[in-house]
Parts: C-alpha cells; structure tokens; sequence
C-alpha cells in the first residue's frame, strides 16, 4: 500500500526536480527496471538500475545514495550526463528506495564516489555505446564512426544525427554489452569534471520546501514519542500510563521490548506514547510514571572512566605495528618524552532529529525515513516484524545532517513496530533531547604517545598507545581496539622514524558506540598532531619543520616500511591507494604557504598546524588564534588545502571542507557527552553546544589540490586535523599545552 501524501504543500520543489504531480510525490519513484548482461529491455533504453531514456529524450537518474547535504543528487546526474554525452537540462533525478539492486547504499565512509566513480561512469558508458550501436545499425555504418554528444548521436562521416529519444527504443532491444567491452571517455572530455555544479536541491532548501523526514503526516497518522531507558542495557520495571492517557490526543501506551545483547542497532525499548499529534505525545511521555532498571552499566562515570583509561594505556597492549625495535631504542635514547591525550564520547547533534514514518498494512510496511542506510533500515524493519524483506519497502527522505547516526535502522524499526501494533501510519519523531541522551557516540579514548630522541634531538623512536571502546562492541564483546579501527591515524601514519610500535590497549564499553564523521580519525589526529608540535618546541624547532622532519622523505609506503602485516586501508588496495608520504607533506607545504607561516612574526599571526591522512585523502590545516577583548579564545581564521585525488564536484569538496572545519571546531571546544551513573547529562543545544558564529573564522580559505590520483573522501577527512591545529595554535598564543577535549573545560569562553 502506498500512503497518500498529496496534501504536502510541495509543489515547488517538486517542480525544480521536475517530478509529475500524479502519485507519490518527494521524487521517490518507482524505479527503473534492470537488464543483466545479454538481457532485454523494453520502453525506451534501461541498460541498468541506474538510468533510464524515454523515448521522449528524457533521461532518468536514479540516485542511489542518500543527500543530507553533500550534493551527491546534483553530482550524480551531472557525472551521468557527460559520461553519456546527454543533455543535462533534459535530466531528471529520481531517488532510489533501498534495495540490493543497487549495490552498497549506505551514505558512510566517505564512498559515494572515492569507491564507486569507475563504476558509475560505465552505467552511463554502457547507454552511450547502446545508443551508438543502435544509430549505426540505422546508419549502416561501423560504430567507431559515430559519437554521442548533445543529447543526439552524430554520424562523423556525413554529420547526420539523431536525438537519444529517436533511439531509445532501439537501443533499448540491444543487447546489453559485457562491461569489459564498454569503453569510457578520455577524462578531457568530461566537461563538468572538477567545476563547480549547481546544488539541485539548493532552492528548496533555502525556501523551506524541501521535504524531510519530519514533514510527513499523511491523512490518518498517528505521532509516537518514546520514553527510552536512561541506561544502556536498562529497562521498565513499572509503569503506570494514566496520566498520560488522560490527555487529550493521546490514543496508546505502548511498552516496547528490551533488546538483548549483543545491541547492534536494535530498537531501545521503552515506553512508547501515541497521539494525534506531536504535542499531545510530548505531554503524555511527560506524564508518565516509569521507573526503570539500569542493569550493569548504571554505575558508569565517564569522568572516572578517563582513569582507567590512562591506567590501561601506561601497561603494554597489543602490538599492531612493529618497525625496528622500540624498547631497544627508547632505553639508549638521549631523552625520552611522552604524553597522554583524551578525547570524550562525541555526539552526533545532526540538527535533524532521527524521524521514521511507517505503515504496516496486509502484511506488508511501508516506510519513509531519514535515513543514511536504506537497505539497513529495510532489513531491520523485516526482523522486527518477523516478515520477508521484500515486503518492506524503504523511501529515503532528505536528512537534516547524519554524521553516521543515521545509518542506524533504530528509529526506523520503533515506527514499524508501533504501526503494526496501532494499525495505522505511526511517525516515530525524536526530540533533540532524545537524539542527544540515545546516541551511538563516537569512542571515549585515550593515548600515550612516547619519543626517543638521540643527543642531536631526531626522534629515534616512535610508541603510540591507544584505548578506546571500539564500535565492533556494539555488535560483540569486544573490548580491544582491532586493526581496522587502527588504520585510521595508527598503523597507516607516515613516519620516517626507524623505530615504531603501535600498541591497543583495553576499554570496556558501557554506552553503545557507532560512527560519527571521521570515527578514530578524530582522537588519533589530536593525538600524533598535538604531539608532533610539543617536540618541536621540546626542541625549539619551526612545527612546520618537524612535522615534515617526523613524516620523512616523499614516499609510498609498504608494508614492511609501515611495520605492518596487512592494512585494511578503508577497503582499497595499497596500489591504487598508497600511504604516500608525499601527499602529505605537499598539503603542508602548501597550507603553510597558504597562511603566511614563514611570516607569521613579522604580521604577527599565532598559527597552529596539523595535518592527516584518512579515508585515503590528505587535508592540512592552519588556524589562528587570538584573544578578544573579553578575554575569550577564537579562531579567527583558517586555511585548508586537500588533496582527494579526481574531483568531480569542486564546489561540494570545498564545502564539505568549511563544514568539516566547523564540525571540528565545535568538537574541540565543546563536544563532548558525559554519563554519571549511566545516564548522558547532556540534553540540548544549552549543555551540548555547537559552533556559534562568533566561534567561527571570519573566513575558511580552501584550495583543493590539482590531482590525477584516484578519488578519495571527502565528507570525513577535512574533521580529524581541526582539533589539533586548534590546540597548537592556543598553545602558540597562551603557552598553555592542552591535551584533553573539550577545550572550554581549560580555555575561557
């Protein structure tokens, strides 16, 4: 069954996407069908899941992964359409419902293109050589004399053409050809390739018309808020909903099962209220007499934990890296120094609570969510319900930010679960102070970094500690980082030091832990960033200097000169994606340069510096810091160069970098959730903050490296080097060394 949401006052946007006004509105489609190599297709031209032509011209899009923003809806018709040779005016985008046709649809780890551009280039590749094939057929000529460019094949021998609709039908009756047979441009010829596209859904996010998850209350839906257990692993020992069903709206008192573990990202349980209306739901779970039992974790204090933590990173832990002999080198070095850094459980704070609409009818569910990972949310949903998946059908609104949290399928399944129960719609809406207290945060961690330094003051030796509670306890009992979380800042740094050991050291979880944008990247970047600046002025050394001093010569590492076995490398092969050395010294050559460091003295500039490697990308960043008049610390302005390899969208890369550097920031003066017995203190915006304008540069100048390198990242790696730029710039203008986040715990504010 589909719920009728005609009423939304959408027109607007509905009109920019070029959508009909007829059925199912959001420009969730329907989508096209699939023909499998030597298969057959009919209307018009569907070579695969992705594009379908009419014979009218028109060129569908379907865009499989999801937009909070990123631009990934106006990237893709665009990629599609010069790959294609087609018209982009005569493109319209449709957005895919989950479902495993379309490959990997989760809208995390920075992969939208860094892992599937080749791939996505030969969906439009393979229409192109169909539509070739069908003119010259028509034409009786050899195909290597036609091209496909303006929405029309041209015949290069007596410039006849015809338009991609004329063929469409024809084509479609091909063949689908074997992709080792399709044949992509000459990257020259992708005319939109690294420029600045138009954000598609720019207006309508402007104008308020874009539609998201929250705004959709089809005729008959009920409104559900959840009491959830304040405690991880917790849950209701009584209940009593009468007040709460004395006020009016309110239709039920739902109490919803407790998960066991292992968590995963099950529903919470609970005490579910559903209403009429939101309001009425929000005053019944006010109302609402439930105690609860905390279970194991009820007596968890993240500030206590922070010992524990140091306690746990100060004995030895597991050896995942071992180049040349540490211990050895330590013991007959000149000087050893070394320093302990901690960094909280972070929260998401999307300015979009989680929301999920469902309805559940004749055995079957219909849901519409904000959601990063549409196939997760299905599958979820199925389980909860006890039904087959392809019963479930999941419509991908536009998200309000995720981070990561939204590639969670909780909320989604707390709407499929109460519908069945109220046989009705049910929209589940999380309130800020949900979203905030019922997160999966990023990892608590703390490390000890330790140097050797040889009577000259090079650094001989190179140990790096971690612990932190690693996302795999959410799924099993695991209380050790493993290696692919060290990968990210660990195993894969660049160090031309001879004698490196990377240790993991225990940290049991308490809270349930998941991604947030960067993931360990975060705590480790603060770590190796803040560290590298204290020796340089352990040693009276330019920062500049030993950052590229410590990093080594240009180079591309192995895996014997990484001191690795084996590097999971965020899923590519060391081949197409090395540890390069290079790279990240030229982001800090040039952010350096950028920023007027050599002459910081002179203009009297207090700057600080850091840089990382992540998801394959390599950003430097320079910030600096001043004291304004009543005393506070800002940032006043900020410099980043990234290197992500192929750009393909140069106006989403940079902002992506202005957003990172602001999402950095807000971290690092402010992030950070506390648990006193068990609980998250923190509940909105006034005790868990985020960036202000008056914390934010005046300008955040960004410039993306010229690079044939295959993609990498965007969305994550411009985060990780913020917050210890940041630090080391405080440290240049106070000379006060900061070591934990959030800084506003040491800085005046």
């Amino acid at each position: 069954m589909s719920v009728d949401i005609m009423r939304l006052s959408r027109r607007s946007m509905l009109e920019l996407l070029g959508v009909s006004t007829g059925g199912l509105l959001l420009g969730v489609y329907p989508a096209v069908g699939i023909a499998a190599p030597g298969g057959k297709a009919s209307a018009g031209l569907t070579p695969n899941v992705f594009l379908h032509l009419a014979a009218d011209g028109t060129l569908t899009v379907t865009c499989h992964r999801s937009e909070m923003g990123r631009g990934i809806r106006s990237t893709l018709p665009a990629l599609f359409a010069d790959e294609l040779g087609a018209d982009l005016a005569r493109v319209k985008l449709v957005q895919a419902d989950g479902d495993a046709k379309y490959g990997d649809q989760n809208t995390d780890g920075s992969s939208s293109i860094r892992g599937q551009l080749e791939n996505l280039r030969l969906t439009a590749a393979t229409a192109r050589t169909m539509l070739i094939s069908a003119a010259a057929t028509r034409w009786k000529v050899a195909p290597e004399r036609c091209v496909a460019e303006g929405h029309r094949v041209i015949n290069t021998v007596n410039k006849a053409t015809l338009g991609f609709g004329e063929l469409a039908d024809a084509a479609g009756a091909l063949r689908v050809p074997d992709a080792k047979k399709v044949k992509l441009r000459p990257l020259s010829e992708l005319k939109r390739l690294g420029t600045d596209l138009p954000l598609l859904d720019g207006p309508a996010y402007v104008t308020g018309t874009a539609v998201y998850g929250a705004d959709l209350s089809p005729p008959g839906t009920l409104i559900a808020v959840i009491a959830r257990p304040p405690v991880v692993g917790g849950n209701v020992t009584s209940c009593d909903p009468s007040r709460a069903m004395a006020i009016r709206g309110v239709k039920r008192v739902v109490e919803l099962r407790a998960p066991v573990p292992p968590y995963g990202f099950q529903t919470w349980g609970g005490v579910a209220v559903v209403a009429e209306n939101t309001w009425a739901a929000l005053r019944g779970r006010a109302a609402l007499e439930v105690t609860w039992n905390d279970g194991k974790n009820g007596d968890y204090d993240s500030d206590a934990f922070r010992q524990t933590l140091s306690e746990s990173v100060n004995a030895p832990g597991t050896a995942h890296r071992n180049l040349g002999d540490v211990d050895k080198a330590l013991a007959s070095a000149a000087r050893v120094f070394d320093a302990e850094y901690h960094v909280p459980h972070l929260a998401h704070l999307s300015m979009e609570p989680p929301v999920a609409l469902a309805h559940f009818v004749d055995g079957k569910c219909e849901v519409w969510a904000c959601t990063q990972n549409p196939q997760d949310a299905r599958e979820e949903v199925a389980r909860v319900l006890a039904i087959d998946q392809k019963d479930v059908t999941v419509h991908v609104t536009l998200l309000g930010g995720g981070f990561g949290r939204k590639s969670k399928a909780d909320f989604v399944g707390e709407a499929a679960l109460l519908s069945k129960e109220m046989g009705a719609p049910v929209r589940v809406q999380w309130s800020r102070e949900d979203d905030i207290r019922h997160d999966y945060y990023n990892a608590v961690s703390t490390q000890k970094l330790t140097a050797g330094l040889d009577a000259k003051g090079a650094v001989t030796a190179w140990r790096h500690r971690t612990a932190f509670t690693p996302i795999a306890s959410t799924f099993a009992p695991v209380s050790r980082p493993l290696e692919r979380d060290l990968q990210q800042g660990v195993t894969d740094l660049a160090l031309g030091v001879p004698n490196v050991r990377a240790e993991a050291c225990s940290a049991e979880a308490h809270i349930r832990v998941g991604w947030l944008r960067s993931v360990s990247n975060i705590f480790h970047a603060f770590g190796v960033g803040s560290f590298i600046d204290e020796l340089a002025h352990l040693r009276g050394q330019d920062p500049r200097a030993a950052w590229l001093e410590i990093i080594g010569p240009a180079r591309k590492l192995s895996l014997a000169e990484l001191g690795v076995k084996a590097l999971a490398n965020y899923g590519a092969s060391l081949e197409d994606h090395p540890v390069d050395a290079g790279r990240l010294r030229g982001v800090i050559e040039r952010v350096t340069a950028l920023s007027g460091w050599a002459d910081r003295q002179k203009n009297g500039k207090v700057l600080g510096l850091a840089a990382h490697r992540s998801f394959l990308s390599y950003v430097g960043v320079v910030v600096s810091a001043v004291k304004r008049d009543d005393g506070r610390i800002a940032i006043d302005d900020a410099w980043v160069v990234a290197d992500v390899g192929l750009v393909v969208n140069a106006d989403r890369v940079r902002s992506q970098m202005e957003g990172a550097l602001v999402f950095g920031l807000s971290h690092a003066f402010y992030g950070g959730a506390t648990m006193k017995k068990g609980a998250t203190v923190q509940s909105n915006f006034h005790d868990a903050k985020l960036a202000r304008m008056r914390d934010v540069p005046r300008q955040i100048h960004v410039e993306l490296v010229k690079s044939e390198a295959k993609p990498g990242g965007v969305g994550e790696p411009g985060v990780p080097p913020v917050a210890p730029a940041i630090a080391n710039a405080i440290f240049a203008l106070t000379g006060k060394r900061i070591r934990r986040l959030p800084m506003h715990l040491e800085v005046p504010v």
